[in-house]
């Protein structure tokens, strides 16, 4: 399985602190070595890095890592392959454009109903199944994998149903509730055999995170998400990975909100 990392504020935050601890288990620490990505907001831009080296090894990763890249919105993915070889085109985050917007896609799990197809027309479709004007709701697939993961797959998927059923981004309380609904109909089947934990960027102010949780057959490692907010009184945070801590006190105001979700938990608070 991969682990995910997120970040949402309030005000423009570096990442580099949760970055530092969560290259190690690329790796060093852990057993995710089968390539790393982030995809960063930047106003309406999207600056992304994918290797498909070793987190922890990764020159590029040492960059990011010591670079403050300031945004309000990012998310980051170490891989343990487990559906497709060891590749570029199979890192996380994916990204594709929808309505303007660049979205992002990181997952950790797996998703049966997107494993070992042949072909994307093989994928069933989710939202809407029928058109009103009685043509093939294939016929207006527009989003294709490029790699050969289920989690590229399953992003697909959901960035087409949006697409079939919207011409315009929706308020966001409706996309939380199509979103759900999505979800849903990705784990319905096969309930105890999909582990879908993922990160879902919409542009420069918007995060989703969802967890349906779970083991794969034969491992006691439990998948699912994890989260905290740090908000004022802010204290010192110690890495779990790595022989480092930082107090947040010394280097925020009392503006500051930073939402962190990843695998397991990067601090020991």
């Amino acid at each position: 399985m991969c682990q995910l990392l997120g970040m949402n504020c309030a005000k423009p935050t570096d990442f580099n602190f949760s970055f530092k601890g969560f290259c190690k288990r690329g790796g060093e620490t852990d057993i995710h070595s089968h390539g790393w990505g982030m995809a960063i907001y930047e106003g309406h831009g999207l600056r992304t890095f994918h290797d498909s080296l070793p987190a922890a090894e990764s020159k590029i990763a040492k960059f990011v890592a010591d670079y403050p890249i300031q945004t309000l919105n990012m998310m980051a993915h170490i891989r343990y392959a487990t559906q497709g070889k060891v590749a570029l085109e199979n890192v996380h985050p994916f990204q594709r454009e929808l309505w303007g917007i660049n979205w992002s896609f990181a997952h950790n799990g797996e998703v049966p109903k997107y494993s070992d197809k042949k072909s994307y027309a093989e994928y069933p479709l989710l939202g809407k199944k029928s058109q009103k004007d009685g043509t093939n709701p294939r016929d207006s697939i527009f989003y294709h994998p490029v790699g050969t993961t289920d989690s590229e797959a399953t992003f697909c998927a959901i960035l087409n149903a949006l697409r079939a059923e919207f011409t315009e981004l929706p308020s966001l309380p409706l996309l939380y509730e199509t979103l759900q609904r999505l979800c849903a109909q990705l784990v319905e089947g096969d309930e105890d055999g999909t582990i879908l934990n993922f990160l879902l960027g919409c542009g420069q102010y918007t995060q989703f995170a969802y967890s349906w949780p779970g083991s794969r057959p034969g491992s006691k490692i439990w998948n699912g998400l994890h989260y905290i907010v740090r908000k004022p009184p802010f204290t010192t945070a110690k890495l779990t990975d790595v022989d480092y801590e930082v107090d947040f006190s010394q280097c925020t105001n009392a503006n500051d909100r930073v939402a962190m979700i990843a695998t397991q938990p990067l601090t020991r608070d």
